[in-house]
């Protein structure tokens, strides 16, 4: 009543030892740009190199808060703890940070990574303004 399982004698030990002897060649960074998009709802930080492609990211979504604990500082210094891990990992030095959004998680996270030792050179905040934006409802007629 299912599939049946085949077992290979010869053949496991061979993939077994080409995967073990396989080196994962890491390209070590100098220097990267970090991106933090903080809204009220959840902090998502985007980690990469100076030409724009992405080494390692994080959430507090990703962390397993939920709900509104999503959103606070303290999720943000959370997955921005995780993110230094890994930029630790790369040999990151250096990051210029690139923010967006009005959520509470900004400040704490770009926090966590000055007390990790890694140097900030700038702060770019790119959050969007909205020109004129959409026209606001007509009133209601009773």
């Amino acid at each position: 009543m299912g599939k049946k399982r085949i077992i290979k004698k010869g053949g496991d030990d061979v993939a077994k030892k080409a995967s073990s002897s396989k080196k994962i060649s890491r390209k070590k960074l100098e220097s990267g740009i970090l991106y933090v998009r903080s809204t009220y709802n959840n902090t998502t930080l985007a980690l990469t190199d100076m030409k724009g492609n992405l080494v390692a990211s994080s959430s507090s979504g990703s962390l397993g808060f939920r709900g509104a604990k999503k959103g606070t500082p303290f999720a943000a210094a959370q997955a921005a703890d995780v993110l230094v891990e890994k930029a630790e990992q790369a040999g990151l030095k250096k990051i210029d940070v690139i923010v967006k959004g009005v959520g509470s998680g900004r400040e704490s996270s770009i926090r966590s990574f000055i007390n990790k030792g890694i140097n900030i050179n700038k702060i770019t905040d790119m959050t969007p303004v909205p020109h004129n934006g959409p026209t606001p409802r007509k009133p209601r007629r009773v």
